[in-house]
């Protein structure tokens, strides 16, 4: 893959003084699902307003498919469909028409079998003549999309596109960002939802007080990144942990009845078969054991609490 968005000592401070991103450096590789990650005021809507052309820059440059996204803004911008957070849309208008009249904004001479094709994709087709005011919000988030891909766009910016929407519409979402990725979209994705990067996502990036501290493969993120958690199930609950078992920095739990303990799958040694010879050895029976992987929001948390 080669990079369609390059970002380069990207930043942006604005007239109240509150510097927002401070020299941010990205790629965006074609054709990928990008998860950009981050608390509430880290920096994500200003970059993806930055490389939207939305708001501009107080240094550094983006350039989109080579191209620099202030000197050759129409060109860029037409390669680019934004699906913001906020449900902007045209209360009085029929789907049709608000989706229709987005593509004509783009200079695009109207194709209907486009519109249909896309408000097929979203489950709008249905609702094409339905007046947006009397939509849910999660068919108006659909709507926005709708909007976003009008002008057949070559990149897709999906700004907390499942913010306040049911579980099972943000799995179709995934659905289709699945299928824009096959069609040749590459996609940028800002969540709250951490399992929304981990289920699409092929890499991740997470931005905190206006700067990247990662960039990485979402697979190799969690294979380097990830604890694994052995719980033990025991025979009798335990009052406390016995002295002779303290190098394990081993938690009590489930009342007494279980052990958990926290280990590095990328060390030389886990430490889990002397853990278990040192148990027999202070007399605490097994009854059964379970392994779990850490999550991407753990992960997650820990990067940015650091």
């Amino acid at each position: 893959m080669s990079a369609l968005i390059s970002v380069s000592r990207l930043t942006k401070t604005y007239a109240s003084g509150f510097q927002a991103l401070k020299g941010v450096d990205l790629e965006v590789e074609r054709g990928e699902i990008l998860a950009l990650l981050g608390p509430n005021g880290a920096g994500k809507t200003t970059l993806i307003s930055i490389i939207c052309g939305i708001v501009n820059a107080s240094e550094g440059s983006v350039t989109v498919d080579g191209h620099d996204t202030v000197r050759d803004y129409r060109r860029t911008r037409s390669m680019i469909g934004l699906v913001p957070q906020e449900l902007t849309t045209e209360a009085f208008e029929t789907v049709w028409a608000t989706v229709s009249f987005s593509r004509g904004l783009f200079g695009l001479k109207a194709d209907p079998g486009h519109i249909e094709k896309v408000l097929k994709s979203l489950s709008l087709w249905d609702k094409k003549d339905a007046r947006i005011m009397t939509l849910s919000g999660g068919m108006k988030r659909r709507v926005l999309i709708a909007k976003a891909l009008a002008h057949e766009p070559r990149i897709l910016f999906l700004d907390e596109p499942t913010a306040g929407v049911d579980v099972e519409l943000r799995k179709d979402m995934w659905g289709l960002v699945r299928q824009l990725r096959q069609d040749g979209v590459t996609i940028v994705l800002t969540t709250h939802y951490i399992e929304e990067a981990e289920e699409i996502a092929d890499r991740v990036a997470v931005i905190n007080h206006g700067e990247i501290i990662l960039v990485e493969d979402k697979v190799s993120l969690m294979r380097k990144m990830g604890k694994k958690l052995l719980t033990l199930d025991l025979q009798e609950p335990l009052d406390t942990i016995p002295a002779a078992l303290d190098a394990y920095h081993l938690e009590l739990a489930g009342d007494g009845r279980q052990l958990v303990y926290t280990y590095d799958t990328q060390a030389e040694r886990t430490g889990v078969t002397s853990l278990l010879k040192d148990l027999n050895l202070a007399g605490i029976k097994v009854r059964d054991l379970k392994t779990t992987q850490s999550s991407l929001e753990d992960i997650f948390v820990t990067l940015v609490s650091a």
